[in-house]
Order: structure tokens, then C-alpha cells, then sequence
């Protein structure tokens, strides 16, 4: 059979596309295969050590600044206006600062948060933001222990040297298309990477990881009708959920569950029980820190004057939220484990509110 020109170009134009699809969706090997399970029950864990190299740039954890003695006078008695660390003495409060300025806004210096002619003043947002933040990170390595273990969490988990960390999310409830016969998409069938690039529900953090979360579930625990079991559409979100989680921590499924049972916690992982801390831990961080501050990020959506034009609110108006990438970036221990918490005591004494 002979083809003319056109039939050959759109072949070719066939060929390509088809090339691109499998170059951008299939992983290339080398992949390696470790079994956690029993035989037979695909209890098993992939991993490209192709990748691995970059995964480690990644996660690197920045050294930790010198410590000094905690003598001296303290800082709530020195300086004005300390709501927060004043229980340090200078020394150690200064070097605390320096830390978290390396942390967060190591390009902006300590303007990103103070004014430099009035150290005590909050007329710069950020030193609002900040001060609710730091709270924040003494309560989840105080309270959630159950998912941040002894290894505990800083600034840095979260910003890597930046002041919005590179991993968020907002509000993605409106279809993106307003017309036509594919106005109606339910909020899916869009291919995002917050679902590992599928079609489910690309949104599944509005109704899992804020203040009044919808079950996550796909079996319901009572019989039809009830209100309580979960529909095809919930079905869907926690899929969606259930495919962040995993490409956030570089794991597959049976990381945490038993595949030959997927629901029975009695026969998954340990993992999963901390995964299930991990997710409260989120909600309580959207709900009673992240969200308050809404006002702050509205007066300011690009942040103090001088600093970087970064968005600190989602298309639909509320603020950047986290998730499970938001700390992991890629590996099941954000930062591979590095315990950088401990060099820092004020990081782990729980601060007034």
C-alpha cells in the first residue's frame, strides 16, 4: 500500500506523538524492585536510582550555625516587643534569628520581617506571619509527635531558602472550562500532577485537609441508603488523595497498606498509622494557623515591599495551603531525616499564642 504525502506526514505526526507519550509517562529504566512484603502478594517498592542523584540535591539539609551557651540576659528583657523566643538569652536568641533568616529569607536579610530603624514594630507583616509560624513549628514538634517522631521539623523543612515554600496548594473548586458541553467536569478529567497526572479529582485537598474534612473512604461502614457512605465521587477524591500522598513521599501504595487487604489496619504497615497522624497534623496547620492569616496574605499578596513577587494566595482568593509535598518533596523522611530540630531547643518548648 502507497501513501501520498499528507497520509505520510500525519502518520509521522502519529509516530512522534506517540513517542512523546511514552517518553514523558513510562519510566525509563534502570528500576530496582525491593520486596517489604510476602511473596506473592505484591508487597514491593520501586525505585530509579537514575533519579536519585537529583533527589539528594533536593533534600539536602544546610549545616547547622555554631551553637553558644544560653547565658546572658534574656531576650524578652533586652528587647521590645519579644512575644516569642524571649525566653532565650541574647546569644542564643540571636543565633535562633540567624537561622530562621537562613531558613526563610536568606536573600531579604532580617528586612524581609523588620523594619531596621524599629526592630520592635509589626508594621511589617511579615513579622506577624512569622511570629504565628514559629508557634506553629514548636507546637508540631511538641504535639504531633506521632508523625514527626524525635526528628521534628524547622522552618527549613517547609521553605528551603525561600519565603513561600515551592509546594502549596489553594482552592481548585471552579471549572477551568465555562461553556459548552465541557462546562461540566465535576472538578476532573483535567490531568494535574497534584494526582500523579490522571484524571481523578485534581482538587482533593479542599474537602480532605481543612477545618471539616469529608471522610477519607472508599467502603462505606453501613448499609445502603445512608447518607454516611461514601459515594463514586468521594471514591474518586480519595484516590486523588491517596495518589498525592504517594508521589509526595516517593513511595508506592503498599508502602503503607497490605495489598492483598487494603482496608484492614490490622494487616498494613506502620507507616500507615503515621501517615493517618500525618494528615491531622495538615489539617491542624491549614485550619488554625494557615487559614487566620488570610487577612495578612490579602493585604499583601505580593509580600513586603522590596521583597520577591511571589503570590500568597490561590486563584480563587485563599491562601497557600500545605500538603504532604509541601515537607517531603519526593522521600517517604523530608530532608532523608535529618534531625535539625534538635540544634535548635527553642524549636521544641511550646510558645504562648
Amino acid at each position: 500500500m502507497k501513501l501520498n504525502i499528507m497520509q505520510t506526514v500525519v502518520l509521522a505526526g502519529v509516530v512522534l506523538a506517540g513517542a512523546a507519550i511514552a517518553v514523558t509517562t513510562l519510566e525509563r529504566p534502570p528500576v530496582q524492585v525491593t520486596q517489604n512484603g510476602y511473596r506473592g502478594v505484591g508487597m514491593q517498592q520501586l525505585s530509579n536510582p537514575r533519579l536519585a542523584e537529583a533527589m539528594a540535591a533536593r533534600n539536602q539539609a544546610p549545616q547547622s550555625i555554631v551553637s553558644v551557651p544560653d547565658v546572658g540576659p534574656k531576650a524578652g528583657q533586652l528587647y521590645k516587643n519579644v512575644q516569642v523566643l524571649g525566653d532565650l538569652g541574647v546569644a542564643q536568641f540571636a543565633r535562633t534569628m540567624a537561622a530562621i533568616t537562613a531558613w526563610v529569607s536568606p536573600e531579604q536579610g532580617c528586612n524581609y520581617c523588620h523594619n531596621p530603624n524599629n526592630m520592635a514594630s509589626d508594621e511589617v507583616y511579615t513579622k506577624v506571619v512569622a511570629r504565628r509560624m514559629f508557634q506553629m513549628t514548636a507546637a508540631l514538634n511538641t504535639q504531633w509527635q506521632d508523625h514527626v517522631q524525635q526528628t521534628g521539623v524547622t522552618c527549613y523543612t517547609c521553605h528551603r531558602g525561600q519565603p513561600v515554600p515551592a509546594y502549596n496548594w489553594s482552592e481548585d473548586t471552579k471549572p477551568p472550562r465555562l461553556a459548552g458541553l465541557s462546562a461540566g467536569q465535576a472538578g476532573q478529567n483535567m490531568p494535574r500532577a497534584s494526582v500523579g497526572s490522571t484524571s481523578l479529582p485534581y482538587d482533593p485537598f479542599t474537602p480532605f485537609l481543612e477545618d471539616r474534612p469529608a471522610n477519607i473512604r472508599v467502603q462505606g461502614t453501613a448499609i445502603h441508603p445512608n447518607p454516611k457512605v461514601p459515594g463514586t465521587k468521594e471514591t474518586e477524591w480519595t484516590y486523588g488523595l491517596m495518589m498525592h500522598m504517594s508521589t509526595s513521599l516517593g513511595v508506592n501504595c503498599t508502602f503503607c497498606h497490605n495489598s492483598r487487604n487494603w482496608s484492614s489496619w490490622e494487616e498494613s504497615t506502620p507507616q500507615r498509622m503515621t501517615a493517618w497522624y500525618g494528615i491531622r497534623m495538615v489539617r491542624d496547620i491549614n485550619a488554625n494557623y494557615i487559614t487566620p492569616l488570610t487577612p495578612q496574605w490579602q493585604a499583601h499578596p505580593n509580600g513586603p515591599e522590596g521583597g520577591p513577587v511571589q503570590a500568597r494566595l490561590g486563584h480563587e482568593g485563599d491562601a497557600l495551603k500545605v500538603n504532604c509535598t509541601t515537607c517531603h518533596q519526593g522521600v517517604n523522611k523530608p530532608l532523608y531525616g535529618a534531625a535539625m530540630a534538635k540544634d535548635y531547643p527553642a524549636l521544641l518548648i511550646p510558645q504562648s499564642r
